[in-house]
């Protein structure tokens, strides 16, 4: 590639940002691109997967170790050669958690890395659930030139996002990063990617593509790797594959349209209401279950003057507490 492309990918914790991460940077790798994922999340972990399940020493670590710092003590070879850098975090209960993500990528320039080591494409994957401080490091300093957040239809994770929205929106106008694209993860069933829709289309933003939770991720990272490595013939393989390339050929750049706090509110009671409208229809419940388990129907539970003697017999009556 002629240019590095530097891309920056955010997500609350847990939501499966460090596992999409690692799994783009593999398949990246693949395609014989030279790759480095830079880990911005305290506890380290973002590149285990790319490196047998163990952690490596950290920019913070290795810093306050208080020898000098050479560049093999921070950047570790990991699955088809991706480069490997785990920014850390403070001892616990001292300092802020942000500033390793600051301290790593001085510590980084200062040494001229990315001139010697000349990566194709460099991944940060960045702890999503505030854009503050070192946080926003990525966004602010121009560090990255695309930005992506890994969400669900959780609303949690979609608060995330949108206060990623509000950071990027903050910061446009003096050179920060701008969005490129949802990752919609965990989103099996219909319901689940409408959700998500209908956020994107609220806040102006679009999908990137949609990642469906699998037990293959789960068996692969139990062995310490990327599903890519684990099982390169599955089909969620396939999908990280995708979803790396549709990045790598992705060129759009924007501002996002942010919902304020009313805003979302209104947003999520509205999806509350559809779904509590959604939730007693057979229809509804036999397609949702159709996505689990082909086939299956749904069981509709009977008023007990309707049921069978059998299931009488085994089922309780419920019986009204007596006061006091």
């Amino acid at each position: 590639m002629a240019k590095q492309r530097n891309i920056a990918i955010y997500g609350k914790g847990g939501i499966g940002k460090s596992t999409t991460s690692s799994n783009i940077s593999a398949a990246l790798s693949e395609l014989g691109l030279k790759v480095m994922q830079i880990g911005c999340d305290p506890k380290s972990d973002s590149t285990n997967t790319l490196r047998g399940g163990r952690f490596i020493p950290t920019v913070l670590d290795s810093l306050r170790s208080g020898k000098r710092v050479e560049t093999s003590d921070i950047i570790h070879e990991g699955f088809n050669g991706v480069l490997c850098v785990e920014a850390g975090g403070p001892e616990p209960g001292v300092g802020c958690a942000g500033r390793g993500i600051i301290t790593a990528i001085e510590l980084l320039r200062q040494r001229k890395v990315f001139e010697e080591f000349k990566p194709d494409v460099v991944i940060y994957d960045v702890l999503g659930d505030v854009v503050c401080g070192g946080f926003g490091i990525p966004i602010r300093e121009g560090v990255a030139e695309q930005v992506y957040t890994v969400s669900s239809s959780d609303f949690m994770a979609i608060y995330a996002a949108n206060n990623l929205f509000k950071g990027i929106k903050k910061y446009a106008n003096s050179g920060g990063a701008l969005f490129s694209g949802i990752i919609a993860n965990s989103t099996n069933l219909p319901v689940q990617r409408e959700i998500v829709e209908d956020f994107a289309a609220s806040t102006k933003t679009t999908i990137a593509e949609y990642v469906p939770r699998s037990l293959t991720v789960t068996k692969s990272e139990l062995q310490g790797k990327t599903v890519i490595e684990a099982a390169p013939e599955s089909e969620q393989a396939e999908v990280y594959r995708v979803l790396a390339k549709k990045i790598l050929s992705n060129q759009d750049r924007y501002v996002p349209a942010p919902l304020d706090t009313d805003q979302l509110k209104d947003w999520a009671e509205s999806w509350s209401d559809k779904l509590l409208e959604q939730r007693d229809s057979p229809t509804h419940v036999k397609c949702e279950l159709e996505c689990i388990v082909p086939g299956a129907e749904p069981i509709i539970a009977k008023p007990r003057s309707q049921r069978s003697p059998a299931v009488k017999a085994a089922t309780p009556r419920r019986t009204a507490k007596a006061k006091g």
